[in-house]
């Protein structure tokens, strides 16, 4: 099969291998920023491929060529997204690893297109087993094991009690930006993430 050309049009100027098709750097990406886009404009029930590709400026077989469906597709981004974006913080301090943790989350919330798609995607899920599932593992595993990761050095280092709870410390941390940044809607007051790090420390036994 040929290079990804033009859509509908085999590449002259080089030649894949037998049986595969060179997926363009440059085409999946424009589908990614794509999807964000339409997630925003038009939420995930409304969504199409159609206007993804159309959105992208390619044709829908180069989305079917790299995802099978809407839902993978959604699903395979907004994972990227937040490999990228969540670090695991080893500051030396458990105080210093939630202030950080809080900071990167707030800073994601903030964003205008995070702030219309997570509650769009979260609504969704409550309607369909197939979509909390998937958002389940994508977001909320990932983010848990590293509240894990964050607890069990804190626990260590002797700053709280053995058995603290990485869930609960997750829980502590991205609820209230949750609740203030898309729920109320409400920015984040001054020393708000400082405060708010020393209440997760003091839930989790520390001082």
């Amino acid at each position: 099969m040929a290079e990804e050309g033009t859509e509908g049009t085999p590449a002259t100027a080089k030649r894949a291998p037998a049986g595969a098709a060179v997926l363009r750097a440059e085409k999946t990406e424009a589908i990614r920023a794509a999807v964000f886009a339409e997630l925003a404009a038009v939420g995930f029930a409304r969504m199409s491929v159609e206007g993804i590709a159309r959105r992208a400026g390619v044709g829908k077989t180069a989305v079917y060529r790299r995802w099978r469906s809407k839902l993978h597709l959604v699903l395979d981004v907004v994972s990227a997204v937040v490999a990228v974006g969540l670090p695991t913080p080893d500051t030396g301090s458990l105080r210093g690893d939630v202030r950080m943790m809080l900071e990167v989350a707030a800073r994601a919330l903030r964003h205008p297109m995070a702030s219309q798609i997570i509650p769009d995607l979260l609504a969704e899920a409550a309607r369909s087993p197939e979509l909390a599932g998937a958002l389940k593992a994508t977001l909320h595993d990932s983010q848990e094991s590293v509240a894990a990761a964050m607890v069990a050095r804190a626990v260590e280092r002797g700053e709280i009690p053995a058995g603290a709870d990485g869930r609960l410390a997750l829980d502590l941390m991205t609820g209230p930006l949750y609740w203030r940044l898309l729920v109320v809607r409400d920015d984040l007051p001054a020393g708000y993430l400082d405060e708010l790090s020393a209440a997760v420390v003091g839930a989790l036994g520390g001082r």
